[in-house]
């Protein structure tokens, strides 16, 4: 592949930005920043702090498959029933908007579905367990690249309350936004992504053994790479950045450059901030 690839940082404090992010949303058309990786990238972790940087919506596109599958769980359909719920994704209509007042709760995004905000029961423990088998069905992931496409071209386009979108997934850039003005792929080592979830998961009480946590991901990663609709893969012109050796904060300020070096000329030495 011809992916760009981005050096990991060393640690130092960034160069200071010299554009702002209005900037970076007049410049992007549209407004979209692509991020897709495997599971235990950091993709939702850096997303939501690129989006608040940026003031753009954050949108982790996974939040429909859960939607769905809440919807039919709630609604009695049989999750092994796929033409049924092949017919639900097709005629639920899922938003996803940014929290506002009373919202503003520590939730990333409100998820909505035909009308219901349904933020906090898309992430029940039934649905964990439901989910990847309702986002294995070519009809739901059909009906639903439709409805995620909807979301980011109007957040891209500047038609609503964000100045633009930031779309977290695994088929962002190949699929779903291939327009995307950026495009970056977070990839790591599969054993420290192992090691990130295995902390993850300790620190919510969940005592899983790491060896579990790793054979799950790697069974993971090769049903995401091998499946025939969408597998996962870097589009060709995705800007590649390996997260193994990184915090968070080097992430997230590696992937602000990399978003200003596609969306900003230098000016002339007037730093600016995000």
């Amino acid at each position: 592949m011809s992916n760009h690839s981005a050096t990991p940082m060393d640690g130092g404090a960034p160069a200071p930005a010299r554009c702002t992010p209005a900037d970076v949303g007049q410049a992007l058309t549209p407004s979209v920043i692509a991020i897709d990786g495997p599971a235990g990238s950091g993709k939702s972790t850096i997303g939501f702090a690129v989006a608040q940087a940026l003031d753009y919506l954050y949108f982790d596109t996974g939040a429909m498959y859960r939607a769905v599958t809440w919807m039919a769980l709630a609604r009695g359909i049989a999750i092994e029933d796929e033409q049924a719920i092949g017919a639900l994704a097709r005629a639920l209509h899922v938003d996803i908007l940014p929290p506002t007042g009373g919202q503003a709760d520590g939730r990333n995004s409100v998820v909505v579905a035909d009308g219901e905000e349904i933020t906090e029961q898309i992430r029940r423990p039934e649905v964990d367990g439901q989910v990847s088998a309702v986002s294995a069905y070519a009809a739901v992931r059909a009906a639903l690249s439709e409805q995620q496409r909807r979301v980011g071209l109007r957040y891209g386009g500047g038609r609503a309350e964000k100045r633009g979108v930031v779309m977290v997934g695994r088929d962002i850039g190949t699929v779903i936004m291939p327009d995307a003005p950026v495009k970056i792929y977070l990839d790591a080592s599969v054993e420290q992504r192992a090691l990130r979830r295995h902390r993850e998961l300790a620190a919510r009480g969940k005592q899983v053994p790491y060896a579990e946590v790793l054979a799950a991901l790697i069974r993971r990663d090769r049903i995401d790479s091998g499946r025939t609709l969408s597998p996962l893969r870097a589009a060709e012109d995705a800007r590649v950045l390996d997260t193994s050796a990184m915090a968070v904060d080097e992430v997230v300020n590696a992937v602000l450059r990399l978003i200003e070096q596609v969306a900003c000329v230098p000016k002339g030495g007037a730093d600016g901030g995000w």
